[in-house]
């Protein structure tokens, strides 16, 4: 739309939409004027967490047992992406508010508008790639790009300082496996950003299931004895009952509060069901089952 005289409206050629707008059911560029409902919310807070779930990841991977720096990498690494959070939205339109405006997701190829570029005469293809899903596709990119910059200001002056108990070879690999991960999760994004958004709260789910009961078994954990034995085994539990919460919510929306809420009930199910059954599985004893049945 160029311009607006009282009902009549003047429209420009065949193109692109500028940033910010998506063409109505007229094709006709109209400006984002929405809010992200709550599931486009919980997909953002999908996307905020991969870097600080890996950050926290490889602090730990490489912190090593005797290192006490490894709380206060933790620490440092939700203060990045908090901070990178807040001022990815407070630079997003409209500026210096918490709050953005948003177009409506309403099927997969909203987000792949760089596969559907018409050709008018069959001969002249249009290039009408632009974000129809404005702005849930580049804002991720801008929170990585601030969550970067943040932990390369940050992150190495801390380490120096406080990982006395590593050597110098090991106390940056956290910092270097950022820098491996980072690049990692903006081709996921760029590539795969619109089957993440319908997937997402499954992909929650099922990693949350999988990393709990991998970690229960290197830990050696049969019993709630051996779970009140350290608190990190606590900590861990906690943040995957978190994560399965989270994904329950992402996939009912929380609709229905009477139908929906209940069903966190069942965040405890599958670590209970692991310490119940893990007395049985124990590979040692089936092994000594065997041999004694031969």
């Amino acid at each position: 739309v160029l311009s607006v005289n009282g009902s009549v409206e003047t429209y420009g050629d065949c193109g692109v939409c500028p940033r910010g707008q998506r063409t109505d059911d007229n094709k006709i560029c109209r400006e984002c004027m929405g809010s992200p409902d709550r599931y486009d919310w919980l997909y953002l807070g999908f996307m905020a967490m991969l870097p600080l779930v890996l950050h926290w990841f490889f602090i730990e991977w490489y912190s090593g047992k005797k290192s006490s720096s490894a709380l206060l990498q933790h620490v440092t690494a939700l203060f990045e992406c908090s901070t990178a959070a807040i001022v990815t939205l407070l630079v997003s339109d409209p500026v210096g508010s918490l709050h953005i405006r948003s177009c409506k997701v309403k099927k997969l190829s909203d987000w792949y508008t760089m596969l559907y570029n018409p050709s008018p005469d069959y001969i002249t293809t249009v290039h009408c790639t632009h974000e129809a899903v404005y702005p849930l596709y580049t804002i991720v990119f801008i929170y990585y790009a601030f969550c970067l910059v943040l932990m390369m200001l940050l992150r190495p002056l801390l380490v120096k300082k406080i990982a006395c108990g590593l050597g110098k070879s090991d106390r940056f690999k956290s910092i270097y496996a950022a820098l491996y991960f980072f690049p990692i999760l903006t081709v996921l994004q760029a590539v795969g950003g619109g089957l993440l958004y319908y997937a997402f709260p499954y992909i929650i789910l099922v990693l949350s299931l999988v990393t709990l009961a991998v970690y229960m078994s290197a830990s050696e954990v049969e019993s709630f004895k051996d779970l009140l034995v350290r608190k990190k085994r606590l900590v861990v539990l906690f943040s995957h009952w978190l994560l399965h919460a989270y994904g329950i919510i992402s996939i009912s929306k929380l609709d229905k509060l009477e139908q929906d809420l209940p069903l966190l009930a069942l965040v405890p199910a599958p670590a209970l069901f692991y310490l119940v059954t893990a007395k049985y599985t124990e590979p040692s004893r089936i092994l000594s089952e065997g041999g004694n049945g031969h």
